[in-house]
């Protein structure tokens, strides 16, 4: 093959690899451009929560050293999309007290929970604190809130989800939620003989969602 030839093969072979590189190059973009699209059209708002109750039973008693109350959850979720579905993988719950989980966490889904546009779903899980291993001043101090008639809580679930659109599911995501928890005698003293009894939730909260 002559120098003349060869060049022209060469000059010939540059001018197909820098086209299929721009049509590659030009693919990637139109793809990147739709991806953006449509994720800024259905881009997903985090699913709202929503407590509307806690209930807790049985006395703690001030002078036992554990805590044996249970607890009953009513925890609301509403998806607030339109055109975006949310498919609950996991959600666990459970109650803390100064940052300190004090029940012991029960799932709220005995399988994978598909929640549509819009739609609302509703649990109430009786949670127990036996065999939840609490520091003795965490005891203390949450018996002595309950002795003066006030007790500050929160309600924490973990899970895992996921977004639907049409036949498309995303990977999985994290979901944290808190929700601020107060039950109160409704006056200073009334939880004076130390029974969980005397407390009452005093109204529905919105919580944190994180994902």
């Amino acid at each position: 093959m002559s120098k003349e030839k060869h060049h022209r093969h060469e000059h010939h072979l540059r001018r197909c690899c820098g086209g299929l590189a721009s049509c590659l190059l030009a693919l990637v973009l139109i793809v990147a451009f739709i991806a953006l699209v449509v994720y800024l059209a259905l881009r997903p708002s985090k699913p709202a929560f929503y407590l509307q109750d806690l209930q807790l039973r049985h006395p703690i008693s001030l002078g036992d050293p554990s805590l044996t109350a249970e607890a009953q959850v009513t925890l609301a979720s509403r998806n607030p999309n339109d055109r975006v579905g949310i498919l609950y993988r996991r959600l666990d719950v459970f109650v803390t007290y100064r940052d300190e989980p004090i029940t012991v966490p029960v799932s709220l889904l005995p399988a994978p929970l598909y929640q549509g546009h819009r739609d609302v779903a509703v649990w109430s899980p009786v949670l127990s604190a036996e065999d939840v291993p609490v520091a003795g001043y965490v005891a203390d101090a949450m018996k002595q809130d309950v002795a003066a008639g006030y007790v500050a809580l929160e309600v924490r679930v973990d899970g895992r989800v996921k977004w639907k659109v049409g036949s498309w599911v995303s990977g999985s995501y994290h979901l944290f939620v808190s929700c601020p928890a107060v039950l109160s005698a409704g006056y200073p003293g009334a939880g004076g003989n130390g029974t969980v009894a005397d407390l009452k939730f005093v109204q529905p909260t919105g919580c944190s969602v994180e994902v």
